[in-house]
């Protein structure tokens, strides 16, 4: 598969690495914008086609409920 410059430049290197890690074995997921997403390709896929804002919104509310002691995942 080819990236494109665009879509390259849509996540940062280090957006990227913490995408992995979260979706990395997760049986639980993340709800964001009211789809859920259980992979790093579909969470990537989703913000990477949001503009500008709105996929650092939904960054941010990954990450949130990644880390948060109420998610059964976060920790």
């Amino acid at each position: 598969m080819t990236v494109t410059k665009e879509e390259g430049a849509a996540l940062t290197r280090a957006q990227n690495r913490f995408l992995r890690r979260i979706y990395n074995g997760r049986s639980v997921p993340i709800v964001v914008d009211g789809r859920p997403f259980l992979t790093f390709r579909e969470a990537s896929h989703h913000l990477r086609s949001l503009p500008d804002q709105a996929r650092d919104a939904a960054y941010a509310e990954m990450k949130a409920q990644a880390k948060s002691p109420h998610h059964p995942a976060g920790g």
